[in-house]
């Protein structure tokens, strides 16, 4: 009352002074009444709150959704929102006492304070004081209620309300700490392991093979200087070319390269066809066949795989073992890369790059159950390429009454096209076999093979069987092989699971001079034991294996060798320990052991990324083998350095290298120079590029990725709007949406024709490509289909369509007969395909709501595990119709029956879609 009585004497003297013609007053009297009238006029207001004039908004930021909804009203000069509303949803920490009508905190960043007071109509920002004018906060049953421009000049953002959408939109050009950390949170979301669906159910894509297409090429080129002690001075310089396409409507690869002068050394060709399916040739419904540089099986007594030129036809699964017991690794290693092997999150081997361009991992030991295997490549450019298999060793090897076969020829140890490529000696000849597998029932099978090899200049020619049997939780293998010249073998061999252990028993007799690839001349006998136990260290597993391996001879020697090894993964660190013991015995005595112990290191230290090898001589003298570390750390978003450091006891030298890796679009650079301790140096450079056809506009493109050696696809994401699944002419392309390939997200969203090329997929294995919905700035439009499943080629880029279609909601309340409420249920809508697309639970209340439901015809269903915790039945009779007649699906009271009969009261009739009523 007093404010109100100062404001209107304050009036009235400005009256009296102009009209009395007083130009001056006392500076003294306004100052002293010009706080009051600011107060006063501050707290006149010809608006209240009242129900008419509430809001209830969602608070978005871009694609995100924060908080659970900001309350808010429209006043006579604008829109207001709740102030504790927009404290929860953008977490900041700021203080907001309604007694001592104060708020205190700061905003985005600690020194971005923030201070109102009330009684004194001040707000504080940083070092700034300012009065708050009348209309910026109002007094509400909720509490503050802040005008949306005061909010935005408190933030330092810009807050604009959409009242059609009910949505209050945050716009601002600097990354604040709320949508880093949603961002954080969505990249870890895509790392997670997705719904898993039945990849056969989903709308399927097959790119049908060419008489021509245009293959990707990868390509290597190097080229250094080197000043040797030893070898005196050189010039080196080499190329490597992989290319892979299609000709006469099958796929080919070819590989050339180089020695150190630049002069060809050999090339590699090959025409093959793979299906996964089993459609291959007709009634042989083959899953691969090969013609040109291929690589053979192998099995138990005779034969082991090997590389050549030849041909090749099988209907075997394309990622089933040779054997059940092991398995080989071979792939292409480009210069200056090198290949590790993982079984398990264990590392077990290392592979360095060699001449003939191949990493070859034989006779890989598998163990009872599944084997996670993966090969991780790492290039000279800092680029890490990872090959997952998963090998499952159990009852279900061999489908009952299912046979697999195989047939093949080679010349082993030669190229296609060899200029002067060094042959493998011991396999060098014509060599070819056929063999069958047939899986009796659940339990057991049999197989049987023939086959013609040359070794040593001889030819050689076996027969051999085999029976598998499962007993309890072991599998044991029985086989016998036949040289036709002379000598026979034998072998037996298990697989079990013993607790947490996995042991392995092998023992191979041979007599009547037995020799094949897997016997080597005058050995009568091998025997082996190993085992794998994973201890517990409180939260950390450390995996440990021990083998034995026992070998006689016919003239009298033998020898024993025992290899142990542990593995520990740390936080950032895994490292691989190996012991190896070596024996010999003979008839005039024993050998001095050999002991020699091996440590492998892979991890992380402040950013700097490590790789180390190690290897260290006990016995018969103590003495460093060779120790080699190489370290790699980031020099910006492009580049990278990488350094060297080794030291080898037979040649007694040091070395250390130094080198940036600068990758680029179209290309990748590599620069390198190194020294010796003997004053050896040495220099290089290193490029590194693909090239093949654009699928977008039919011209090339430059690449730093391997495009020949992997799958690529081109997906276009369009607006579907007559819902038919196929993009018409008038329909929208759109823009900046993220794919999804498999379990990993495409870095390159699409661009204005709605188009993104995704690289790096695995090829012949099937992968669903998709749309993140994530990526969806509008939660209105959604995709059509769960995604579009591809087979990919390598070099071959697959086209997939991929349509987004308007979305609406779907809701209801669960009850029981009689009315009570279900609360915590969890629900399900199918699609008419059956296939489950969103989920949800009933509220408290028993009130459901599906969010983003795309334009369609839908099923109500209860999740299994909920149905039989309430005793009802899963399955609903209850349809909804989202379209543009209904954007939201009210299936209104949907009742719960313990029999296989679901009601609907009140809303939808039973089976209606969208409350539509059934003819």
């Amino acid at each position: 009352m007093m404010k109100q009585q100062l404001s209107i004497y304050y009036q009235r003297l400005k009256s009296l002074v102009s009209a009395a013609g007083v130009t001056m007053i006392p500076a003294a009297l306004l100052f002293l009444l010009t706080p009051f009238m600011a107060s006063a006029a501050h707290a006149q207001s010809s608006w209240t709150a009242n129900d008419d004039d509430a809001l209830l908004f969602d608070l978005r930021s871009g694609k995100y959704r924060l908080g659970d909804g900001v309350r808010g009203y429209q006043t006579d000069k604008g829109i207001c929102a709740d102030f504790a509303d927009v404290i929860m949803a953008f977490d900041v920490p700021i203080r907001l006492d309604k007694k001592s009508r104060r708020a205190t905190g700061w905003v985005f960043a600690e020194r971005e304070t923030l201070i109102v007071e009330r009684d004194s109509d001040t707000v504080q920002k940083v070092n700034s004081t300012k009065k708050l004018s009348p209309g910026e906060i109002y007094d509400t049953p909720e509490g503050w209620c802040v005008d949306v421009k005061t909010l935005s000049n408190w933030f330092d953002i810009e807050l604009r309300p959409d009242l059609s959408n009910a949505l209050l939109i945050v716009e601002t050009e600097r990354k604040l700490p709320f949508q880093k950390a949603l961002e954080r949170k969505e990249r870890a979301a895509k790392i997670r392991p997705r719904r898993n669906f039945d990849l056969s159910s989903l709308p399927q894509s097959t790119e049908p093979y060419k008489f021509w297409r245009t293959p990707s090429v990868d390509a290597v080129v190097s080229a250094g200087g080197l000043r040797d002690k030893r070898s005196g001075q050189e010039l080196d310089v080499r190329y490597e070319l992989f290319a892979s396409g299609e000709v006469g409507k099958a796929s080919f690869d070819a590989r050339l390269s180089s020695d150190d002068k630049g002069v060809p050394e050999s090339l590699r060709l090959r025409a093959y066809r793979t299906d996964p399916k089993g459609e291959l040739l007709g009634p042989l419904k083959a899953t691969h066949v090969a013609v040109g540089d291929v690589s053979t099986f192998s099995t138990p007594l005779v034969s082991q795989s090997a590389a050549g030129r030849g041909a090749i036809i099988t209907n075997r699964p394309v990622d089933r073992p040779d054997n059940f017991d092991r398995t080989s690794f071979r792939g292409e290693l480009p210069a200056g890369w090198d290949a590790e092997l993982y079984r398990n999150g264990q590392l077990l081997a290392f592979a360095e790059n060699r001449s003939d361009g191949r990493y070859e991992f034989i006779d890989v030991p598998l163990l009872y159950g599944q084997n996670r295997f993966e090969v991780v490549l790492y290039g000279p450019q800092g680029q890490i390429r990872r090959d997952s298999k998963s090998v499952p060793v159990g009852l279900d090897s061999i489908p009952p009454r299912k046979t697999y076969y195989w047939a093949g020829g080679q010349e082993a140890g030669k190229d296609l096209i060899s200029f002067n490529a060094l042959e493998n000696l011991q396999q060098a000849g014509w060599r070819g076999g056929f063999g069958v597998e047939r899986g009796l029932n659940a339990k057991t099978s049999v197989a049987a093979s023939l086959f013609s090899l040359q070794l040593d200049g001889q030819r050689r020619n076996y027969i051999e069987g085999s029976v598998r049997r499962a007993v309890g939780p072991t599998l044991v293998e029985l086989s016998a092989s036949s040289a036709f010249d002379q000598g026979t073998a034998f072998r037996a061999q298990l697989l079990g699971e013993l607790g947490n252990s996995f042991i392995t028993a092998e023992t191979i007799w041979a007599q009547g001079g037995f020799r094949s690839d897997r016997i080597e001349q005058n050995v009568n006998g091998k025997h082996s034991l190993s085992v794998d136990h994973n201890f517990k260290l409180g939260s950390k597993i450390l995996p440990f294996h021990i083998d034995a391996q026992y070998e006689t001879r016919t003239d009298g020697r033998s020898s024993l060798d025992v290899t142990s090894r542990a593995s520990l993964n740390l936080r950032r660190f895994s490292l691989t320990g190996e012991l190896k013991w070596e024996k010999q015995f003979t008839d005039i005595g024993s050998i001095p052991d050999r002991i020699e112990a091996r440590l492998l290191a892979n991890g992380r230290i402040a950013g700097v990324r490590l790789r180390g090898e190690a290897t260290y001589r006990l016995a018969p003298e103590k003495r460093f083998e060779r120790v080699n570390f190489t370290g790699e750390w980031r020099a910006g978003d492009r580049a990278d350095w990488r350094a060297e450091l080794g030291y080898d006891v037979g040649l007694d030298r040091g070395r250390a290298a130094l080198g940036i890796i600068r990758r680029f679009d179209k290309f990748s650079l590599t620069a390198s120079a190194e020294a010796a301790t003997d004053g050896s140096v040495a220099a290089g450079l290193n490029l590194a590029f693909s090239f093949g056809p654009d699928p977008r506009n039919g011209k090339f493109r430059f690449s730093n990725n391997k495009l020949a050696n992997s799958g690529q696809a081109l997906a276009i994401v369009y607006r579907d709007k007559n819902r038919d699944g196929k993009r018409q002419p008038d329909e929208e392309l759109v823009e900046n949406v993220e794919l999804t390939a498999g379990q990993s997200t495409a870095l390159t969203p699409t661009d204005a024709g709605g188009r993104s090329i995704i690289d790096n997929l695995q090829p012949f294995r099937p992968v669903l490509i998709g749309i993140d919905a994530g990526s969806l700035p509008d939660p209105y439009v959604q995709p059509a289909i769960p995604g579009v499943v591809i087979t990919p080629r390598p070099g071959i880029a697959a086209t997939v369509e991929l349509p987004l279609v308007s979305a609406g909601e779907v809701e209801g309340t669960l009850m029981r007969e009689g009315g009570a409420i279900l609360a915590g249920v969890g629900l399900e809508l199918l699609d008419v395909e059956g296939r489950v697309t969103h989920s949800t639970q009933s509220e408290f209340d028993g009130f459901f709501l599906f969010e983003g439901v795309p334009y369609g015809a839908y099923q109500l269903r209860i999740q299994a595990l909920s149905a039989q915790a309430i005793e009802v039945t899963p399955v609903l009779n209850i349809r909804a119709m989202v379209d543009d007649d209904n954007q939201v699906a009210k299936l209104g009271a949907v009742v719960a029956q313990s029999g296989a009969v679901m009601a609907n009261l009140g809303g939808v009739p039973t089976g209606a879609p969208g409350g539509a009523p059934e003819p």
